[in-house]
């Protein structure tokens, strides 16, 4: 057997847990640096491989569901949101497959497009002709109020939507890397007695969706109608969890990004000039966002994109070894869990050209920088596990800068915000905006 990946330095008994704790992305650029793109991390006395750059990452989703195991790392995030997507076995994964991709054929973004103009439309509105806001607790609102709209209609959203979304908030509160997620701490009671509410809000919505499919274009409605892999419906618990499943999806990871869009454009006065101008080109007052109009916004959406390098909601994913793998010149013994971070791999200089500034038109023609390996981005993951909403996220993302800029003349008060993570999904610290119409 191949010695396992050289060791990055800790302390006695605690390892590297302390380090990951404070400072993640430091701990493992210090890992890259010193030992090379292969290398090992104690969090506690748990070892993990942690693998960065594109090669590496296409071994990791390439050997997913293979040798490598992708619900077995997500013991806390299954334990919230139950045994559907990623978060369930292989084969459980396999027969959801239909349902988990109706909501996204292409003939239903159009609408979905149409959601996010008219959440956004009211949310503007509701902003008045000037003032002051807080961007990310203002992109956390507007955020929800989409995803619950897309996902199960604006009655609902309207009706029950501020109970499920404070359930929501109890249920997220109990994510942790730490604990187990089956001891009766308060956190774990109070999100089994959310979960249970959850089921019972949600159970009478379902009956009446199944009785009158026909009144209903939605998620759940998708959910609902469409056959799983051995041609029956799924149950109840099983849309329910899905729900669960894309409102953290949709809410948690888009939000932050949002939020990142807004504050980088505004740090960088020449590229908003770009945005800015594009808008005006495109976008009229009052008329429906189409495919066109979303083609014809390049500029935003490379600054999507650059904000999916810069700042990635999901900075690391994890797997474990079901067996031992060579790899290079180390064994992974099989046990081990295995890491890939976006937010160090992002910043390899030998992918990306001055990595660490804020350039979207690295994506533009000519240069095509993400295009240098299949697996050079991974922010929306890689492989048969690939985000199934990244479509619905970037045009959600697109459709709020868009609008945004289009009503409201906009300057940052605080200037340098930091990242932090939530339920999971890194976020920009809060941050003050001006604003005024134009």
């Amino acid at each position: 057997m191949k010695p396992t990946p050289p060791t990055l330095s800790g302390v006695p008994l605690l390892g590297n847990l302390l380090e990951f704790g404070k400072d993640r992305h430091a701990m493992l650029t210090r890992g890259l640096q010193t030992l090379g793109p292969l290398f090992t991390v104690k969090l506690g006395p748990k070892p993990v491989a942690v693998m960065i750059g594109p090669d590496f990452q296409q071994l990791f989703f390439t050997e997913t569901d293979k040798t490598l195991s992708i619900d077995k790392p997500y013991g806390n995030l299954k334990a919230a949101i139950g045994n559907v997507l990623f978060l369930a076995s292989k084969e459980v994964y396999k027969e959801q497959r239909p349902v988990v991709y109706a909501p996204f054929k292409h003939e239903k973004m159009a609408r979905y497009v149409g959601i996010m103009q008219s959440v956004v439309t009211n949310w503007l509105n509701e902003l008045g002709s000037a003032g002051e806001m807080e961007l990310t607790a203002e992109m956390n609102k507007l955020v929800q109020g989409v995803a619950g709209s897309a996902l199960m209609g604006e009655d609902f959203q309207k009706s029950v939507g501020k109970e499920f979304w404070d359930l929501y908030t109890s249920i997220g509160q109990a994510l942790d890397m730490t604990t187990p997620p089956d001891w009766p701490l308060p956190k774990n009671i109070r999100r089994d007695r959310a979960k249970n509410k959850m089921r019972e809000l949600l159970k009478p919505l379902i009956a009446e969706r199944r009785a009158h499919p026909e009144k209903y274009d939605d998620f759940l409605q998708d959910f609902i109608n469409t056959r799983t892999t051995s041609g029956q419906t799924a149950d109840d618990q099983t849309i329910i969890d899905l729900l669960r499943a894309f409102m953290f999806a949709s809410h948690e990871t888009t939000a932050g990004q949002a939020a990142w869009t807004i504050i980088e454009i505004l740090k960088h006065p020449e590229y908003q000039a770009l945005v800015e101008t594009e808008i005006a080109a495109n976008v009229k007052h009052d008329a429906a966002l189409d495919g066109t109009i979303m083609r014809n916004l390049q500029h935003i959406s490379w600054a999507v994109r650059e904000i999916e390098r810069l700042h990635p909601s999901a900075d690391m994913l994890m797997r474990v070894a079901e067996k031992d793998i060579d790899v290079g010149d180390y064994t992974i013994p099989s046990g081990w869990m295995i890491m890939v971070s976006a937010a160090v791999a992002h910043r390899l200089p030998e992918l990306f050209k001055n990595p660490e500034k804020f350039d979207p038109l690295r994506f533009g023609p000519g240069r095509n920088e993400d295009t240098a390996h299949r697996f050079s981005m991974i922010g929306f993951g890689g492989g048969g596990h690939k985000c199934a909403g990244m479509n619905f996220a970037n045009n959600e993302m697109m459709t709020i800068t868009a609008l945004l800029f289009q009503r409201f003349e906009l300057e940052l008060i605080d200037t340098n915000p930091q990242t932090f993570f939530g339920l999971g999904a890194g976020r920009p610290t809060p941050t003050r905006v001006k604003y005024k119409l134009r």
